[in-house]
């Protein structure tokens, strides 16, 4: 027999307790704790984001709570998270609103996430705080890093690029925040990137890259680059940049300076992919003593069937190539483009030559190329036939296994926000809430695992 509901809804008054209501294995109850102690931490730096005139403007504490909310679940739309909070009863528990407190406005929310705090590093000063909760709880061992990046479409149109020369930067409608960190950033170009106008620029987001990284298919978009402690995949520090590979060697640099100066963390080796690998960048790492557990980029290697350069012997005390027939190749010691020695052999030893046209059939005698930082690439070579290089390999997938899962559970494929510095918060806040939950697993356990103990 089918019941009937008959219960009256119109029930005069409640007795309701929010607190009871949210389980205790909740991801937000559990990383509550630490949330609320880092928020403390940092209350005098809060201090500046809360106006004495005017009207009342949203706390910079619900607004740091309300993003964490939303980088959790994947809600990182202001209008969609303030309905969200208006509706889930653990939201507003994170968020310390009871159920007749007002959810902000999302036209406020938004206004003031993009206004004060996109001109602040507060929430880089949360991620790191996040950081050393995770020092403190011995999931850093602070030995061995991990280094890659992955790319997140633009929020711009793929197909409303335009060359450079076809965009007036001085009409009204590209007057934006994105534009002018664009247009600033032009005059903070390295030099020594050597780089080539862009083939396209989107006017909408023009800081982002015209890349085909992503998918294999061409689209404008960021760099998330992630720099992790090996052992428990903590995320040590992040960077944003555009979707370009000069780009994200350089930013690698930048996360290892930061991290030891900010953090006291300076790795023995990092492991990273062949992108990283060029000589440069090697010899960067030597010289900052850290094993680069990093396959060297190399490109000596001919498809003609001539010998290449591997075939040649350095004599590093003498300082000279030696070649098969045991003949010299020696160098003038010019630096061709800011990078490269030419060693050259002498024409009257390469004429009577017997492997002349397997060596320079074209040429009077054979040249030989060395980098600068070509040692570096030579201790490297020696690194990658060890044990440990083959452990880093193997551990190195950790940071993709964080890319991975940022974008299965975390929604997070395409940017929110638009400019390096859109990237940037978003990229953070990102990095954050994986911290978290990750520290929420290692030092607590499972879902449950405290209930399950209490009961053994």
């Amino acid at each position: 027999m089918m019941g009937q509901q008959t219960g009256n809804q119109s029930q005069l008054f409640y007795l309701f307790n929010l607190e009871r209501r949210i389980p205790a294995g909740h991801l937000l109850r559990r990383i509550n704790p630490v949330v609320t102690r880092i928020l403390m931490e940092l209350r005098e730096k809060l201090v500046p984001f809360y106006s004495e005139i005017g009207r009342p403007s949203i706390d910079p504490e619900l607004m740091i709570r309300m993003l964490i909310v939303g980088y959790c679940y994947g809600i990182r739309f202001e209008r969609r998270l303030c309905e969200e909070l208006e509706l889930h009863l653990a939201y507003r528990w994170f968020c310390r609103l009871d159920l007749d407190d007002k959810v902000p406005d999302h036209s406020t929310f938004s206004v003031n996430r993009h206004g004060r705090f996109r001109d602040s590093d507060i929430l880089r000063q949360v991620f790191e705080a996040v950081v050393r909760a995770c020092m403190d709880a011995g999931l850093v061992k602070g030995e061995g890093f991990a280094v890659d990046a992955s790319v997140l479409e633009a929020n711009a149109s793929r197909y409303h690029g335009k060359a450079p020369d076809e965009i007036d930067w001085s009409v009204p409608e590209l007057q934006t925040r994105a534009a002018a960190e664009f247009l600033a950033g032009l005059d903070d170009e390295d030099p020594d990137a050597n780089r080539k106008p862009p083939k396209l620029i989107s006017p909408s987001d023009p800081c982002s890259a015209w890349t085909a990284k992503a998918n294999k298919r061409v689209q404008f978009g960021y760099g998330l680059n992630y720099l992790i402690d090996i052992e428990n995949a903590i995320i040590v520090d992040v960077e944003a940049t555009p979707a370009r590979t000069y780009d994200e060697v350089a930013a690698t640099k930048t996360m290892i300076e930061r991290t030891t100066k900010r953090m006291g963390l300076k790795p023995k080796r990092l492991a990273a992919d062949t992108a990283y690998g060029t000589a440069k960048f090697l010899g960067w790492l030597i010289g900052a003593r850290i094993a680069p557990h990093i396959p060297v980029w190399d490109k000596s290697l001919r498809e003609d069937g001539t010998l290449a350069r591997s075939d040649f012997h350095w004599d590093r005390r003498r300082g000279v190539y030696v070649c098969p027939k045991g003949k010299m190749l020696h160098t003038t010691g010019t630096v061709h483009e800011g990078t490269t020695l030419r060693y050259r052999a002498s024409k009257f030893d390469c004429e009577v030559c017997a492997l002349k046209m397997q060596c320079c059939p074209n040429g009077p005698s054979r040249q030989v190329s060395r980098d600068v930082h070509e040692h570096a690439r030579d201790v490297t070579r020696r690194l990658m036939r060890t044990k440990a290089f083959i452990k880093s390999r193997d551990q190195r997938k950790r940071v993709e296994m964080r890319f991975a899962h940022l974008k299965t559970h975390h929604g997070f494929e395409r940017m929110r926000l638009r400019g390096l510095s859109g990237a940037r918060d978003e990229f953070l806040l990102a990095a954050t809430v994986q911290n978290l939950k990750t520290l929420a697993l290692r030092s607590l356990g499972p879902p449950g695992a405290r209930q399950r103990a209490a009961f053994a």
